[in-house]
């Protein structure tokens, strides 16, 4: 439940809706690939080791580009920056409807994730000037939900472009949708300052809690420069757990249909009833991610200590993909694939979070942007070993790394950040 939404007012919750659906958008168009893979792989002739590339390629650009990004949109601001970015994954992902072959395919690939790599830095850069400290994993899992309704939202719809009217028509469908969001964006969004809808209230509120986080920055100053950043404990205790986490989103976002059809033999009709609900369970796993921590807070547990304990949280509930090896049925993977969902979206938004807390507003994006390069790394390097591996010996190896890397992040989380002397508990 949103805390006295009515005497602050809602404005900064309608936002982030905005952010929400924006991401949804990004999502959809990366995932219209996983849906129309198998399609591609006949059409073009792609064994897994060919399609494994064009997949990295997607993540070579996303990577190198999300440094990048984030500091475009701390220079620009939020809107021009996130408006930017956004008409050029849409005309990229159009253009994908125009591929000849693997290697074009992947030169488009390449071009979608250099402009899709803003959306997360700048959801978090949002939230940072939206949203208290209290407020914040409840609006980062809100605008992280996006990301696991984008891939829910695929497999339909995806399907049902490929079956009616061709797998180019998917890519064009997809692209425009996002198309409309950015006039949307543009529109819509101004910061709390600037916004004219803002209520006098609410802008009061805003600013009073930002005061307040300012005095906290003062007596505990945080990386305020993209090398202070860098150099901080700080930022590598987040970066390096997102490099080991974000494997297993990349195997969920790009081969949960390969793996369908490759293991369990499912058709194109039984991918799109069924390949969705893993990201369903990531809805809900977003959703623990916001509603834990401040629950953790509310019984003593600080601020940072609140969001070590949800991805710890998380980690553990890995486990239950790591068994899909043991699965009997389609039914019985896909389940798996469900608690994986879950637990990667509640340790990932803890991930994402913290980098709200813990750097400076100016600094917000351009650490969160260079904590997803790192994260990207570690998905590129696995989905690496997926393409050199998968058609030799299977997914089940693949699966039982995942679990373990994401527990060696835990692991690596509680080392490197330790609680802060004096460590403030918001709305403890």
């Amino acid at each position: 439940m949103i805390p006295h939404v009515s005497r602050r007012g809602r404005l900064r919750w309608w936002i982030i809706g905005l952010v929400t659906l924006g991401t949804i958008l990004n999502y959809l168009a990366r995932s219209t690939l996983s849906v129309a893979a198998p399609t591609l792989k006949a059409e073009f002739a792609m064994n897994t080791e060919q399609y494994s590339w064009v997949v990295m390629a997607f993540q070579a650009a996303y990577t190198l580009m999300q440094s990048v990004a984030g500091a475009v949109i701390d220079h620009l601001g939020t809107r021009l920056g996130f408006f930017v970015f956004a008409i050029g994954w849409s005309a990229a992902n159009i253009l994908h409807a125009f591929a000849g072959g693997w290697a074009s395919l992947a030169l488009f690939r390449g071009m979608l994730g250099a402009t899709e790599a803003a959306a997360i830095p700048a959801g978090t850069k949002v939230v940072s000037e939206w949203f208290p400290a209290r407020e914040r994993p409840l609006a980062t899992s809100v605008f992280q939900m996006g990301t696991s309704l984008g891939n829910m939202v695929a497999p339909p719809l995806v399907a049902f472009c490929i079956l009616n009217w061709g797998w180019q028509v998917a890519f064009i469908v997809t692209g425009a949708f996002s198309l409309v969001w950015a006039a949307g964006w543009w529109l819509g969004y101004r910061t709390p300052a600037e916004h004219p809808r803002l209520q006098a209230a609410e802008r009061e509120w805003i600013a009073t809690e930002r005061c307040a986080e300012a005095e906290s920055e003062a007596a505990a100053p945080r990386p305020a420069t993209r090398g202070a950043v860098l150099r901080s404990r700080q930022f590598w205790a987040i970066a390096l757990p997102r490099f080991l986490a974000e494997p297993a989103w990349q195997t969920f976002n790009f081969f949960i249909p390969l793996y369908l059809v490759a293991v369990w033999k499912l058709d194109l009709k039984a991918i799109a009833l069924w390949a969705w609900l893993p990201f369903l369970a990531a809805d809900l796993g977003s959703l623990a991610a916001g509603l834990l921590p401040p629950a953790l807070m509310r019984r003593g547990v600080g601020l940072v200590g609140s969001r070590k304990l949800t991805m710890t949280a998380g980690a553990l509930c890995m486990v239950g993909p790591a068994c899909i090896g043991l699965a009997h049925s389609a039914e019985m993977a896909i389940a798996l694939f469900c608690v994986g969902g879950f637990a990667h979206q509640m340790l990932n938004g803890a991930l994402i979070t913290l980098c709200a807390d813990l750097f400076d507003s100016r600094t917000v994006a351009t650490a969160s942007g260079m904590a997803g390069s790192v994260a990207w790394i570690g998905g590129l390097l696995f989905t690496f070993a997926i393409g050199k591996s998968a058609d030799a010996w299977g997914y089940d190896p693949l699966f039982v790394a995942l679990a373990g890397l994401d527990l060696l992040g835990a692991a690596l989380l509680w080392a490197l950040l330790r609680n802060r002397v004096g460590e403030s508990r918001p709305g403890a």
